[in-house]
Parts: C-alpha cells; structure tokens; sequence
C-alpha cells in the first residue's frame, strides 16, 4: 500500500514548507497547493507533488483535495500592514473557507487547521493559553481580525457539519527557510545588521519553526477534534532577545529603551512612505499596539496532550541567523 496522500496549503512559506518537511519525514506522501506566481525556493529538491492554484478558487481546491487522507490548511496572509487591509482578509477568511468546504465535500479524515496566537488574549500576569479567545472587535489590526474570524468559522463548521478539524496556534516561529522574511524574521536580520539601535518594552514568545511543524504532524496523530493546541516555545523580551542577537554577532547590544508613544509618529509617517513605495514599513501603528502587551503563552496543554516539545529558543535564532547569513540576507 502506498504512503497516505496529505494535501498541505502554505507550503512555499516558512511554517508550511517546514509542514511539509515534517509530513514527508514521517513517511506521508504532500501534495501542495502553490499558486502559479509562489516562489518554490521552500520546496525545491523536496519530493512533494505540486497542485497549481489559489485556495480561493473552489474548482482549484476541489482538485487539489482529491484523493487526499488528511488535509493542512497553513497559509495564510501574514502582514502588520497592508495598504488595503481587505486583502489580508479575503485571503485567511475566504481561503478558510473555501478550502474547510472542499475537505468537507471530499470526506477528507482530518483537518488541522493553522490558526495562531493572535486570536488568543495574553497580557495579563500569566502566559495566556487556549481558554482565553479573542473576539473580532477585540483583535488589533486586520491580521488578528482576519484570523480570528476564519478560526469562528472553522470552529462553526465543526459543531455544525461535523468538519473534523484540529485546530493549532503557533506563537511566534524563527529559523530556518524564512524567506520573506516575516515580522519577526525582519527584526532579526536588522537587530544582526546592527540596525536596531533601539527597542521598546515587549516580549514574544518564540519557538523553533521546525518544532512548530512537529506540533502539527502529533495534533494530526493524537489530538481532538474541535480542540486548541498552543504551539509555542519561550517567553523572551525584546530586549532580551536583541541582546542575544548583537552577542552571536560580535555587536554591542541596543542599551535604549524608547517610551512607545515617541515611535506613533515614526510609524505613521513610514505607513504614509509605503503607499507609494509599496514596501511594507518596519515600524506600524499595530506592531506598536501590539507591543503595548508582552505577549507569552503556554503550550502546556499541547505538551500533555500532544507529547509536544520545543527546543530552547537560543538554538532557533542561531538557526534563523545562519541561515539568513547563507543565503546573502545580512550583508
């Protein structure tokens, strides 16, 4: 018999080419849903069948979902600004739901479905966890909302047809193969190139994206239908983190703390810049919202549950660094 088929979307970014990794490593045969204009930089050389088309498109995702056992739905729209918000959106609701409809009707056996931690609430004295969830109005920003609106809809269709989906939440990923690069991916490459002279009150909470990965393959294998499972790492402050980064650099760290309210101004100006140069801008209005909270979480239920583990976060920013160096990124 051969390897079960297991259909993944996202898989030419850093969490869901690292999926796929995992997947084919456990001895499941990928199927992956790239459109026609992704970089297949993350899936070259790997030995995953690839299914052109947008997960909007429901002729495209029925294609793709045939045959398949399983299904990932990774990908998502993951920017703190855009200059028509809409589009994050469309793509992480509409994608969610176009795709939850076609393992629906496909009979596919199960689902994990990739939320994330912005639609849990943190900030409070303890790391928030999976009972804490976020309602739209409270999401800052139209990542957080998009998110957190796809999550309720995955989570109806769970209760009300039987969708058999498991429903993760990374926290914050680094590492290897993060060619976008993403937020957090941004501030590792300038805090190396020595550009961060700077920094603000805040923390993350930060895991290894190969870890992450693993965290889907065992909510695949052993976790409930309908439930939540935080895959996180460490809790770190920025500042605890920007250090690190200058001492595996051979750098001074950044020795200032600026009060947030002086950086409002800065990023409104840097959003203004990005609709005409169409750059996404280092410093937002939501980035700094956000920060206004440190955001740590558990993944304790996942590591009781799940048998889920993450690797200390030192070694995923040693892997994020060198990578970055290996492919020309700090220069």
């Amino acid at each position: 018999m051969g390897a079960d088929r297991v259909l993944v979307t996202g898989a030419s970014g850093f969490v869901g080419s690292a999926v796929a990794r995992a997947l084919l490593c456990d001895g499941f045969a990928v199927r992956a849903l790239l459109r026609e204009t992704a970089s297949r930089e993350n899936v070259a050389g790997l030995d995953v069948e690839i299914a052109q088309g947008d997960m909007r498109d429901p002729d495209a995702m029925a294609r793709a979902m045939k045959g398949a056992r399983h299904f990932f739905h990774v990908a998502a729209d993951y920017r703190l600004w855009a200059r028509d918000p809409g589009e994050i959106l469309a793509a992480n609701l509409e994608g969610a739901r176009v795709a939850m409809e076609a393992a629906l009707r496909e009979g596919v056996e199960r689902v994990v479905y990739t939320s994330s931690v912005a639609t849990i609430a943190c900030g409070g004295v303890a790391p928030g966890d999976e009972r804490a969830s976020l309602a739209a109005g409270q999401a800052v920003g139209a990542y957080k909302r998009s998110k957190v609106v796809a999550e309720c809809l995955v989570r109806d269709m769970v209760a009300r047809r039987k969708l058999p989906a498991v429903i993760v939440h990374p926290s914050t990923p680094i590492g290897p193969r993060d060619v976008k690069p993403t937020p957090t991916g941004r501030i590792i490459v300038e805090a190396a190139r020595g550009r961060m002279p700077a920094y603000v009150d805040t923390g993350l909470n930060l895991v290894h994206v190969d870890d992450v990965a693993a965290g889907h393959v065992v909510a695949l294998r052993r976790g409930a239908v309908g439930e939540s499972y935080i895959l996180g790492g460490q809790d770190v402050s920025l500042a605890c983190m920007l250090k690190d980064i200058a001492r595996l650099q051979g750098r001074a760290p950044p020795r200032l703390r600026l009060p947030r309210g002086l950086l409002y101004p800065v990023a409104f100006a840097a959003e203004a810049a990005a609709r005409f140069t169409r750059r996404e801008p280092f410093v937002t209005l939501d980035g700094l919202r956000m920060s206004r909270h440190r955001m740590f979480f558990s993944s304790a239920k996942a590591e009781r549950e799940l048998g889920y583990a993450a690797r200390p976060y030192h070694e995923a920013l040693v892997d994020a660094l060198a990578w970055f160096k290996q492919n020309g990124r700090l220069k």
